[in-house]
């Protein structure tokens, strides 16, 4: 997964377009498409396995490659992109709210006599739904590109011979093997078990291991049926041969995603835009009969009137409004892909927009991800790992004894492993110092639950059991204190284990993770358990050190200026958590708590304690789960980091699930929306900041669509009600559409934010964005765009012809829009282009003959000119001027949703997270 990723990350582009996965409408369309969850009621947990396999057709040898290849057209595959052609995504794309209103205008104009508009009417829509449908292609191949690289794996028996495949390769009858860490591909009936235990906590919520057993059994609950594993549970200890009984939509996990998608809320982007699609369609309606109206008032023509307040209500409708909310998302994953950062959930921008809560771990993230071992202590004291004497180096040995051998295929499972094993070679240590002859026998893996790794081996002296782990779970085993290299032992009593508790904060102290190493001989016969694990003689300390990034306090200062509360959690020791969180967060005496006082909370007291806490040490797992939970019931928007298969419940849990791609298991990956290729902190900071600036730049090209239409309207109707006729025609509206909507508008929206400070990037996010301040800016843009073309008119109308008037109306509204749009756009690129190109279109149009006329315009002279510029240039300095007299009240249903909000979270920092919730992640 880490090489696809960072080939992904290369590839910019295609990595970018995975965030514009299926479009604004499209995601609607898929969530509200009705799929029935597929029942099962096969009882395979039930079945002795010889009736399993007859029923599945089916032998230990496997499938042959061709009943797999016949079976797989059988059943469908969850999760893989649909292959759509351009033609599908084209009709698709015409499938929304404004494409009926667009269209019965169209119809009206045609049957009018302005067959011309109609057609103009038709092509822009056309134009619009052919683009939308050609990035959707390109975004379901890059998709279809993203699934090969990052799918899971699986060990499949077929023929009689072992082979890789893919998930979405397995069909039921498939015999796979797991181990240690695996993800488990599909519903599978275990045949064969060795030691296994499965995590299976991100489909139960238990947060220990199960063990697994072949027999059939009897379970009303998935909970109880010990003789299945299910897909997306994690192989946490032993060796596994199954049967696949289900994929796809069939599994478990499938039943669960299928139900989520029917309920799937509305996010309140869809919910804004929504909003503003209908609220488009009365007010352009409103404007023609208005318009219609005042026609009538004057004398004029039924038919002309009806013309012209038909041609008003189609030209003043937003037709790129599904379109540009799309566009910024696949700026912005762009944004983000150059960063290292890959979007894989087509929602994932808006929640990061919307979050104001980072959870992530120590390891790789504030540090290098580099562990070494720094030091080694016995009773004498510790002593660098360049510097050790023969009795740490019997500390060391007997540390590597208690470690699990490197697997020459893969690297070892747990950093601390790797930094003892490195550390023993360059000392020139080996496992048989203090131990002759010594040869592995069995061991115990290291799990959350227990803290340690134990090992028993058989030496010259009879078997000798080493045990490495946490310093509180490996103490509270001890019974005598060993100089090691000696026999010589020393009873310990509750003083002496307080004592050696105290040397280990100490050496945690220094932001080093502390290690106790112990160890005991056993006798003839005895089998290692959890149980055995007892009366241990300890040897001494193990110190292991990771540099901290120096770029790392000021990204966190960053998020605190922007109003994101951050969390570090860590297994490490309170003590070297302390130590490392007091200066990158710039905290005197950050709060720390651990994973065993969470234990002892309930929902009720966690939810107090978390808006106060800094770091979580000594913290597992099921505490991440608990903790997100925790935040979410306070109406907070979570982001969680994680690269562990155990970490995959509560990334998938998340608001915003975050992948380390370097460190991150295949479990990891898949649960996450959002990959970071680098697993550095900076990049987890900037793609927060990203989605929350994406917004500025999606208000304000709202702000230019709509607010534009509505100045156009006003000017219309104002000008109907004083003369009985609009100045501008049909055409010319269509032209002002095309010249300040789809160029600028676009240019705006796509533009990469500049300036963003924390304090202002504290206020955006959909909720706050796209309500009382879009509002605003929506009508303090028509009002500007309304006077510029009102100035421009009346000045016109007093020194010339009625023709010549509407083209210098035509002009500055134009050319006011597009002023306020390099404006707002500043210095950037493609804002200056789209701005300035728009103009120079609309000045070889008008000045153009033919092509002037066929808008309905005449060219221009030096004194219209002018008069346009004039007009352009005091609407927009005179504009901002009115900015605050427009101060507007929260809507009711805003109101009600921060007051929610605040009393949630007690902060206002709440109120941006209340409206709009995400799709909860579990359901993704």
């Amino acid at each position: 997964p880490d090489q696809a990723t960072a080939r992904a990350a290369a590839a910019g582009t295609t990595a970018g377009t995975l965030a514009f996965t299926l479009g604004h409408w499209r995601a609607r369309q898929l969530l509200a498409r009705p799929m029935d969850p597929p029942v099962t009621t096969t009882p395979w947990h039930l079945m002795p396995i010889p009736r399993v396999l007859e029923r599945l057709d089916a032998d230990h040898d496997g499938l042959t490659p061709e009943e797999a290849t016949a079976r797989t057209a059988l059943g469908p595959r969850r999760g893989e992109p649909t292959r759509t052609t351009l033609p599908a995504a084209f009709i698709e794309e015409l499938a929304n709210p404004l494409t009926p209103v667009l269209a019965a205008g169209a119809a009206l104009a045609a049957a009018v006599g302005s067959r011309t508009d109609a057609a103009l009417v038709a092509a822009i829509t056309g134009i619009s739904a052919l683009v939308g449908g050609f990035q959707r292609v390109r975004t379901e191949r890059a998709l279809s590109e993203l699934f090969a690289r990052s799918a899971i794996g699986a060990r499949v028996r077929r023929g009689g011979t072992e082979r890789l495949v893919t998930a979405g390769d397995l069909v039921p009858g498939d015999i796979v093997m797991l181990g240690p860490e695996d993800v488990v591909p599909a519903d599978c009936r275990l045949l064969e078990g060795e030691g296994l235990e499965v995590d299976e906590s991100s489909l139960t919520g238990e947060s220990l291991p199960v063990s697994k057993d072949p027999a059939p059994v009897v379970g009303a609950h998935i909970t109880q049926r010990r003789s299945m594993l299910y897909e997306g549970t994690t192989v946490s200890a032993g060796r596994a041969v199954a049967v696949v009984v289900a994929t796809g939509p069939a599994t478990e996990v499938g039943r669960s995603l299928a139900t989520a998608r029917q309920a799937a809320p509305v996010t309140g982007v869809e919910a804004r835009l929504t909003s503003l699609t209908r609220s488009s369609v009365p007010i352009a309606l409103g404007s023609a009969a208005a318009v219609a109206g005042a026609g009538l008032l004057h004398g004029l023509p039924l038919t002309e009137n009806l013309a012209s307040a038909v041609n008003l209500a189609v030209a003043s409708v937003p037709e790129g409004l599904p379109f540009l909310v799309n566009a910024a998302q696949l700026a912005a994953a762009r944004r983000l892909a150059d960063l290292g950062a890959l979007v894989r959930n087509p929602r994932t921008i808006e929640a990061l927009g919307r979050a104001d809560v980072l959870c992530f771990d120590k390891t790789g993230t504030l540090t290098e991800g580099n562990l070494q071992l720094a030091a080694v202590s016995d009773s004498g004291g510790p002593l660098p790992a360049d510097r050790l004497d023969a009795p740490r180096k019997a500390v060391l040995a007997a540390a590597l004894r208690a470690t699990p051998p490197a697997r020459q295929s893969e690297p070892m499972a747990h950093q601390t492993d790797r930094a003892v094993s490195v550390g023993a070679r360059r000392a020139g240590v080996g496992v048989r110092r203090g131990a002759p002859r010594w040869r592995r026998t069995d061991a115990l893996p290291f799990e959350p639950s227990r803290a340690y790794h134990a090992t028993t081996g058989r030496t010259v002296h009879g078997p000798l059991l080493s045990v490495k782990g946490a310093p509180e779970g490996v103490l509270d085993r001890v019974a005598r204190r060993r100089a090691p290299g000696t026999g010589h032992a020393t009873e310990l009593d509750a003083e002496g284990i307080r004592k050696l508790g105290e040397t280990a904060e100490e050496l945690a102290g220094a932001g080093r993770r502390v290690l106790a190493v112990a160890e005991r001989r056993m006798r003839e016969g005895e089998e290692l358990s959890d149980e055995a694990v007892r009366d241990l003689d300890f040897l001494g300390f193990i110190a292991i050190a990771d540099p901290v990034r120096t770029s790392a306090g000021p990204a966190l200062a960053r998020l605190r200026e922007s109003g994101v509360q951050t969390m570090m959690l860590t297994g490490d020791h309170p003590a070297t958590a302390d130590a490392i969180a007091a200066p990158i967060m710039d905290l005197p005496e950050p709060k720390v708590c651990t994973g065993p006082e969470l234990d002892e909370m309930d929902d009720a007291e966690l939810d107090e304690l978390l808006p106060t806490v800094d770091v979580i040490a000594r913290c597992s797992p099921h505490h991440k789960v608990r903790i997100v939970q925790a935040y979410q019931r306070l109406g907070r928007v979570v982001a969680m980091t994680g690269d562990g298969a155990n970490d995959a419940p509560a990334i998938r849990l998340a608001d915003v699930g975050i992948a380390l791609g370097r460190r991150g298991t295949p479990a990891a990956t898949a649960a996450a929306d959002l990959v970071v290729t680098d697993d550095r902190l900076e990049t987890i900071v900037s793609a927060l900041m990203e989605g929350r600036a994406m917004w500025a730049s999606v208000r304000a090209a709202l702000a230019i669509l709509i607010g534009g239409n509505f100045g156009e309207v006003t000017f219309s109707v104002v000008t109907s009600a004083l003369t009985g006729a609009t100045p501008l025609s049909a055409r010319q509206i269509m032209l002002v559409n095309l010249l300040t909507d789809l160029a600028p508008a676009l240019a705006i929206a796509v533009r990469e934010p500049t300036g963003h400070t924390g304090e202002r990037l504290l206020k955006e996010g959909p909720s706050r964005s796209l309500g009382a301040a879009l509002t605003k800016e929506m009508l303090l843009r028509g009002v500007i765009t309304a006077a510029g073309a009102g100035l421009a008119w009346t000045g016109a109308r007093v020194t010339g012809r009625g023709r010549r008037a509407g083209t210098v109306a035509l002009a500055a509204l134009v050319g006011t829009q597009l002023a306020q749009t390099l404006t707002t756009g500043g210095l950037d690129r493609h804002v200056l282009v789209a701005g300035l190109g728009s103009a120079a279109v609309l000045a070889a149009i008008i000045q153009t003959p033919g092509v002037s006329q066929f808008f309905d315009c005449t060219p221009l002279g030096p004194v219209a000119w002018a008069i346009t510029l004039g007009s352009i240039t005091a609407a927009t300095l005179v504009g901002p001027l009115l900015a605050p007299l427009m101060r507007l009240e929260r809507t009711p249903l805003e109101a009600d949703q921060a007051d929610q909000a605040d009393q949630a979270e007690g902060t206002a920092e709440g109120a941006d997270a209340a409206d709009g919730a995400e799709v909860p992640a579990a359901s993704r």
